[in-house]
This record gives structure tokens, C-alpha cells and sequence, in this order.
């Protein structure tokens, strides 16, 4: 007999058929060959064990109406608002041609590959191949004079994250958790500056694979979870500290096929990477994405810089997210907050990934959205109604700010791009190659003029990074091998005119002896514009 006040249990064995207008109630078992047909009914409390049939009128597997219907119901007015939003917080993208130097760097790369070029061969980048694809596919069926494509497609990303993040919270907490996730993954998008935020660059892209690997690691589905990773790696290498959240999972995982999970979920993540390093070559891939950057992450005599670069990053960030911070601080402090130690295992993993090279560019910040967005979710539904629905508006109201900024930033060095750009237009035709010694590949874009060398900046040549300025400078920093191939590309494809962009930075001319007697011996200067000074072949070619 059960304890007075429980429902008596009852346990139904193989062999039973329950037809239409059946009803079970709390404390029913039911055990593998037991079948359901339309019309039964379930109440709270029955059990359905491993081997159970749902079957529908003439035998086919009943619709699950009632949960589709419920997810209709969430995900169609939720995505229509994340999609409003991410328009919105991301309108300064659409108002200027170019916001950071990648841009630049990803548009006349992908240019350069759709001329035939080969990546890590006639144009080389530190970064991995799927951005630079994305870019050139966007140029070929869109026309490679404009980024609005990869704008838009940056707008995509943005929903595609924040909707992978609400449907993780979704499962974890219930709707209300989903539609905080979704709408706080948008909000907190632009909290940066706005040439790291409204760019369509490689963190931006690369964070829906890694919101997608935790999801599917949520879900024990390790297989996904491991081809999420590879996506987030191979768009930028940091994108691959997500595997230790989805790890973390895994080794939480009490499932007896825990063995075959390591293998789905290690092949899954090694299998694309692979395909990769064999189609380029597994050391030039290596080199490129890997091996080739010990001196640019060095932050040997820059320490101060690094630090206080460092500072106003996550400045700026707990600014956009001084709310939620507040909000998550205090359930921390109370203990109010179980059931999450995977989220603060990813965004310690993040941070780790912002610190690697000690640059801490702005944009380096935002793989650290995802994983606060779902603390920040976590701490909102443990908080009071009315603090939390505070928390978010003001949220908004900080989120409108950086919008307003990023419709007000100045964009100088843009100007001066197109103003050097105009003049290469001027004294080349549209076949000559030209060479801009800078760390402004947009030059080259904007002008429709053919690099005359691999090395679209002059960083890779003499290690110079606006995240170190101007430490450890010089062509005994370069990358390996670089200026061999420099002066050979050189030789191979002598430009018409080689701009002086570096207006007295470290890398000018003058502090590199091998392209200062390669200026003397071959070019004489015509021109200066805004600063950029234009030097013409001596022998008139």
C-alpha cells in the first residue's frame, strides 16, 4: 500500500495496448512494449520507460502537436524581436563603407582569391580560412564594391547567436529565461566601441559556433557539439576555448556511453580541421594559423600598455552590462545561483582567449557576451520581478547610448583612406599593382588597385601592432621567411607606385634598411597626401 496522501503505483508490462479515451494517472508505469494509441491520456506523474509506443490512428507515430505549437508560440514572436533589435543596434554598420582596418583587410583579401589568388600563398593573413571564404562568396554573387552583404550577414550572426543562446536558457529555465537571453545577447552585442562592435569581422561570426557547441553540449549531442567547435576554430583560433565548456560538460555526464560520446565528440571537433590543414598543407597551415605569430603575441616591453588596453576594455564592458553585473554580483554574494558552474567555466575560458597575445583589440571582449549572457540570465531569474525587469531596461537605455555612439564616432583614418585611395586611382591604371607600406589594407580596396605583394601590412614585415605601440619593431621581428618573399614578390610584380602610409610610425622607411634601399635604388617621391607620401619608379614604367 503507498503512504497516505500518495497515488497508488501501478506498473503496466509488456504486451498492453491502451486505446483511445484511456486515462492515466499519477503513479503508472509504463514499461518497454507497452503501446499508446490516439486518445490516451497522460496526467502528471506517469512514467514512460525506455521502449514505450506512441502510435496514432492507423498506426503512424502521433504529431506532437501541443509541444509544437508551444514552440511556435515562442520562437516566432521572440525571433521577430531579435531580429528587430539586432537591425536597430547595428544601423551604424550600414552608415559608413568601412569600420576597422579587418574589414579592409578581409574585403581586399577576398578580392585577391576571387582573381585567383591562394590563401596563405599570394595572400596571406594570421587568421583561419572561413571568414575570408564568407567574404569572397558575399563578393560573388553580391559584387565586391560594397560590404553591405557581410553587414547584413553580421546582423544574421547576431540573431543566430542570441536565439542559440535563448534556446540554451530555455532548457535550462523555462520561456521567461529564453526571451531574457535572447533579448540580452542582443543588447549587450554593441557594448564595446564601435569600430570593435558594428564591424562584420571575425568575432562577430565566429560567436554562433560557439553559442551553438554549448547548446548541443546542453543537449548531449557531442557529435554537433564537436563540429560547432571546429566552426568557431577555424573562423578565429580562439573560437576553439569553447571546447573546454563543452568538455566540462561531457565529463558532468553520467550517460554509460560516455566512451562513445569522446570519440563523436573529439572526431567531430579534429575531422574539419584536418580537412583543412590537408587542403593547404598541414605546415603552411600550421604556420599561418598557428606557429608563425610567437613574436605578435609577445608583450615583451609593452606590459603598461597591454594592461591599461586591458582596462579600458573591460571598462567599456562592464559599462553596457553595470546592470546585469549588478544583478549577477549580488545572487553570487546571496548564493542564490546552482547549476552553473559550466557557464562560469566558459567565460574563465573566454577571458583566457581575450588575454592570449596581450593586444586586447576592443573586439578581442565580445567572446565574453555569450557565456555573461547566460549568468546575467541565470542572476535575472533568481532576482525579484521588479529589480529584473529594472536590470534589463536600464540595459536598454545603456545599449541605446552605444548605438548613439557608433552613429556620432568620428571615422578620420576612413577619411584618409579614401583620400590616399582617390590619388592611387589618379596615377595608376586599373591593372598596375601598387604597393601601400601601412597597417591600412582598406588602401587597396578602395582604390580597386592590385597589391603588388602577399603582405597586405606592413606588420607582418616588421611585428608592428597598434595593441603594442610600436615595442619590439624592426625586420629582425618580422615573421620568418617573410622579407625573402616580399622582396621576391616585389621583384616579380614591381608596383607603379608605392605609397608611404606609415607618417612617421616605427616601421617608416627610414628604421627599415631593406625597403628604405629598395625606395632609393628604384623610386623617387612625387607627392604627399594628408601625410602619405607617393613615390614613382625612377625609370618611368
Amino acid at each position: 500500500m503507498p503512504p497516505p496522501g500518495e497515488p497508488p503505483q501501478r506498473t503496466l508490462t509488456a504486451g498492453t495496448t491502451l486505446t483511445a479515451g484511456t486515462t492515466l494517472t499519477a503513479g503508472t508505469t509504463l514499461t518497454a512494449g507497452t503501446t499508446l494509441t490516439a486518445g490516451t491520456t497522460l496526467t502528471a506523474g506517469t512514467t514512460l520507460t525506455a521502449g514505450t509506443t506512441l502510435t496514432g490512428r492507423r498506426g503512424r507515430s502521433a504529431p506532437p502537436a501541443a509541444g509544437t505549437q508551444r514552440a511556435q508560440r515562442f520562437w516566432a514572436p521572440l525571433l521577430a524581436v531579435l531580429s528587430l533589435l539586432s537591425v536597430l543596434t547595428r544601423l551604424p554598420s550600414f552608415t559608413t563603407a568601412l569600420w576597422n582596418p579587418d574589414e579592409g583587410f578581409l574585403a581586399t583579401q577576398a578580392r585577391q582569391l576571387a582573381a585567383g589568388g591562394g590563401l596563405y600563398e599570394t595572400v596571406v593573413d594570421r587568421k583561419p580560412p572561413l571568414l575570408p571564404w564568407l567574404y569572397q562568396a558575399a563578393f560573388a554573387l553580391f559584387g565586391d564594391a560594397s560590404l553591405w552583404p557581410l553587414k547584413a550577414l553580421a546582423v544574421v550572426a547576431t540573431v543566430a547567436t542570441a536565439a542559440l543562446l535563448a534556446s540554451t536558457a530555455r532548457r535550462r529555465w523555462g520561456d521567461r529565461a529564453g526571451w531574457t537571453a535572447g533579448v540580452v545577447s542582443v543588447l549587450l552585442s554593441v557594448g564595446l566601441s564601435p569600430e570593435d562592435t558594428q564591424a562584420a569581422t571575425f568575432e562577430v561570426f565566429m560567436l554562433p559556433w560557439t553559442a551553438a557547441a554549448v547548446r548541443y553540449a546542453d543537449r548531449r549531442l557531442w557529435g554537433r557539439a564537436g563540429l560547432a567547435v571546429a566552426a568557431a576554430l577555424l573562423t578565429k583560433q580562439t573560437g576553439g576555448v569553447v571546447l573546454l565548456p563543452v568538455l566540462f560538460l561531457l565529463l558532468r555526464d553520467e550517460d554509460r556511453s560516455r566512451a562513445g560520446a569522446w570519440l563523436r565528440l573529439l572526431a567531430a571537433t579534429a575531422l574539419p580541421v584536418g580537412v583543412a590543414a590537408a587542403h593547404f598543407g598541414p605546415g603552411c597551415f600550421a604556420y599561418w594559423t598557428f606557429a608563425g605569430s610567437g613574436e605578435y603575441a609577445s608583450a615583451e616591453g609593452a606590459e603598461l600598455l597591454a594592461a591599461g588596453r586591458a582596462v579600458v576594455g573591460t571598462t567599456l564592458l562592464l559599462l553596457a552590462a553595470a546592470p546585469l553585473v549588478a544583478v549577477l554580483g549580488r545572487a553570487v554574494y546571496h548564493r542564490r545561483l546552482a547549476g552553473i558552474a559550466d557557464l562560469w567555466v566558459w567565460l574563465g575560458a573566454s577571458a583566457v582567449a581575450v588575454t592570449v597575445g596581450f593586444q586586447f583589440f576592443g573586439h578581442y571582449f565580445l567572446q565574453l557576451l555569450p557565456p555573461l549572457t547566460l549568468l546575467a540570465t541565470a542572476a535575472l531569474r533568481a532576482a525579484a520581478p521588479r529589480r529584473a525587469a529594472v536590470a534589463v531596461a536600464l540595459t536598454g537605455v545603456l545599449t541605446a547610448g552605444f548605438v548613439t555612439w557608433g552613429f556620432t564616432a568620428e571615422r578620420a583614418e576612413l577619411e584618409h583612406a579614401r583620400r590616399v585611395a582617390a590619388e592611387l586611382r589618379q596615377r595608376t591604371a586599373p591593372d598596375e599593382p601598387v604597393l601601400v607600406w601601412g597597417m591600412h589594407p582598406e588602401d587597396y580596396w578602395l582604390a580597386d588597385r592590385r597589391p603588388a605583394t602577399r603582405y597586405l601590412t606592413a606588420g607582418f614585415l616588421t611585428n608592428f601592432s597598434g595593441g603594442r605601440g610600436g615595442v619590439r619593431t624592426g625586420e629582425q621581428y618580422a615573421m620568418p621567411g617573410s622579407w625573402p618573399r616580399f622582396l621576391r614578390d616585389l621583384r616579380e610584380h614591381p608596383p607603379a607606385v608605392v605609397v608611404d602610409d606609415s607618417r612617421g610610425a616605427p616601421y617608416r622607411p627610414a628604421r627599415i634598411p631593406r625597403l628604405d634601399a629598395y625606395l632609393t635604388a628604384h623610386y623617387r617621391p612625387v607627392a604627399t597626401v594628408d601625410g602619405a607620401v607617393f613615390h614613382v619608379r625612377r625609370d618611368g614604367r
